[in-house]
């Protein structure tokens, strides 16, 4: 497929002026539209924008690259568009961007199209062809300059995306690996990049690229061998274990595009790390450039939580669903389980809750250590959810145990991924014989031991914490509490979806897995849902009542935000907010801290960890729930009628 079949006459427009990134964001969906690529204008939308919140496509040299692999794309396309006036489109150089292209990449089905739209990334690193569209000045030469390109640089209509260089007998001085999320425009654009640089240069390069459609241009164990160092130009996870012990430098895939020069360059000075592989899936001990500790960590607990989250809401949910159809005068101390209907709904919904810890501990373990993790990491967190200690393995009584909680799963998780990484230090020194016994036998007998003993060793410790924090939160009240939810509340919106809405998020729902979780708990997290429910229901009243202040777009996503922000779906609110951060995010916060001190002055009450205004019929003094909601709501909708002013015509 040729980049001139994903383009229509509809999908071009030609000297367009716009005044910001979402106006130019705005038009190009609106070419999509009618060209037919697209069924769902604002979920295709959405997915551009939350490609956009990972890092602009604003590439430099006046180029943007917006695009998306969503569901709402009916068939793959382009839409381009030049704007020879040049809009801020926060590129990467800073510069002005003039020349775009959209691609719009199907969820599923055939990828017969990401060759085209690969070609698309490479012919555009040329900046004499990117002026010549620039100037063009009919869609008629616009489309022929592109074909005319596309033939020069691929003459072969069958031949791969990526031109591989020459076979060289003495190999390749330098290899390189790219990869962007979606592995469409960015992972070509930097390959393309370091191999013309690599020509400048003079030197011999050759890029392998993890795109959409599998990777292209593999390098093979002897060039691998050969070469003096790898340049990993990637947003994700690459295999890696066959660079070991060669000089590798790991970098962003947009370093690879806007610093070929001086990547090439570090490799050919050996000033890269040595790579030495541990066996794990995530990062490695030199870790990767520009990538703190911090954000290692990060990305670890996230993948924990990410798993959690299905069992926590789904279980209680149904939790919260038998406490409804549950008679709490038949029998008080078996509320929840006095109907035939809440009995069944309890027990489903404690078995799957049940979980939430040692999935947590085991997929931050994996995210560490791979596979061998997720069994060690899965027992710590089941070991520190249950309490056990050595004082009470031979006589355990579960209403006597001190659970060490999330907080002890947490520790779980790491230590776990951590044992692992130590294990396949020691066992190295084995036979090579004994390599297959590693993964079924050695790693999870002795992980799992090592765990079992580290975690009943720590769990009194940890336990005692816990139980300390539960109780100063069982004592906070009056304007304590009402801070507290202050402070969950606003947190819900800081990000949303991001660390601090998550750590309020995994905060609150920690309370509901602490044994006799009661009042004080279900306060909290009720604190939380309330914070996190405000954000895209102030936007939505204020694209109703202050219309003047959005695009025609954002007010029809506004009535969207209706829905999303009463099921607790915060992230409704992100396009909102990452197209105008300053005037909409400060507004959306304070309205969530007023709605989550309003709901604990009112001592509000909610035993699930989700669900929205969907369960209302469980939430403890549900009418003032709701003013708390509004209120906030409210509040976030004025103060961003002051921030956000209105649009000129």
């Amino acid at each position: 497929m040729r980049i001139t079949e994903l383009l229509q006459d509809e999908t071009i427009d030609l000297g367009v002026k716009v005044g910001s990134k979402e106006e130019a964001i705005d038009h190009l969906i609106d070419l999509m539209v009618k060209g037919g690529n697209i069924t769902d204008r604002e979920e295709y939308k959405k997915g551009i924008l939350a490609r956009e919140a990972t890092g602009t496509t604003g590439i430099g040299g006046g180029i943007a690259i917006p695009h998306a692999k969503n569901k709402a794309v009916s068939k793959p396309g382009l839409a381009s568009m030049t704007v020879p006036e040049g809009v801020d489109y926060d590129a990467m150089d800073g510069k002005p961007s003039d020349v775009f292209f959209m691609i719009a990449a199907p969820a599923e089905g055939s990828d017969l199209h990401l060759e085209a739209l690969a070609r698309l990334s490479t012919i555009l690193m040329d900046p004499e062809f990117k002026e010549n569209l620039l100037h063009a000045k009919t869609k008629e030469e616009y489309l022929r300059l592109i074909d005319e390109k596309e033939t020069e640089k691929f003459p072969d209509k069958t031949k791969e995306v990526k031109q591989e260089t020459p076979e060289k007998t003495d190999g390749y001085q330098v290899l390189a690996v790219t990869a962007c999320p979606t592995g469409i425009a960015h992972t070509f654009m930097a390959a393309e990049a370091l191999e013309n640089k690599a020509k400048e240069m003079g030197c011999t390069l050759k890029a392998e690229t993890n795109g959409s459609g599998g990777a292209k241009n593999i390098l093979t164990k002897e060039e691998i061998e050969k070469c003096d160092g790898i340049i990993v130009a990637a947003d994700k996870n690459v295999e890696m274990a066959r660079f070991d012990g060669k000089q590798v430098l790991q970098t962003k895939v947009a370093d690879g595009i806007n610093k070929p020069e001086e990547l090439i360059q570090t490799i050919l000075d050996h000033k890269a790390p040595i790579y030495h592989h541990a066996g794990g899936g995530v990062q490695e001990e030199e870790g990767a450039e520009g990538e703190s500790v911090g954000r290692q960590i990060y990305k670890h607990l996230m993948n924990g939580v990410s798993h959690m989250l299905p069992f926590v809401i789904g279980g209680g949910i149904l939790i919260a669903l038998a406490f409804l159809f549950d008679d709490q005068a038949i029998n008080p101390a078996n509320f929840g389980k006095n109907t035939p209907l809440a009995a069944v709904l309890k027990t489903i919904g404690d078995q799957a809750f049940g979980f939430m810890l040692p999935v947590l501990a085991g997929f931050i373990s994996m995210s560490i250590a791979d596979r061998p993790g997720l069994a060690v990491g899965f027992v710590g967190g089941a070991i520190a959810n249950a309490g056990y200690t050595f004082s009470n393995v031979m006589t355990y009584d579960s209403s006597t145990a001190i659970s060490s909680g999330f907080i002890g799963a947490l520790l779980a998780g790491f230590l776990g991924g951590y044992i692992i990484v130590l294990l396949r230090k020691i066992f190295d020194k084995l036979p090579n014989a004994l390599e297959g016994l590693k993964p079924i036998l050695l790693y999870p007998v002795c992980g799992i031991l090592l765990m079992g003993v580290i975690m009943i060793a720590v769990n009194p410790i940890v336990g005692a914490i816990n139980t300390a924090l539960n109780n100063f939160l069982s004592s906070m009240s009056g304007t304590s509490s009402i801070l507290l939810g202050a402070i969950l509340g606003g947190m819900m919106s800081v990000d949303m979806g991001g660390p601090f809405n998550k750590a309020a998020y995994v905060f609150g729902t920690a309370q509901l897995t602490v044994a006799n979780a009661g009042p004080e708990q279900y306060a909290i997290m009720a604190a939380v849902m309330a914070g996190g429910m405000v954000p895209p229901l102030a936007i939505a009243l204020c694209t109703t009542f202050f219309k003047n202040r959005f695009t025609e777009s954002e007010r029809k996503s506004g009535v969207v935000n209706y829905v999303m922000g009463l099921s607790f779906i915060t992230e409704g609110a992100i396009p909102f907010a990452a197209g105008d951060l300053l005037h909409i995010l400060p507004p959306c916060i304070i309205g969530s801290a007023v709605a989550g001190a309003l709901s604990m002055a009112f001592q509000c009450g909610l035993p699930a960890p989700h669900g929205g205004i969907f369960v209302i019929g469980v939430i403890t003094n549900p009418l003032m729930y709701l003013v708390s909601i509004a209120a906030g709501a409210v509040v976030g909708m004025l103060i961003m009628s002051v921030t956000k002013k209105p649009l000129k015509k």
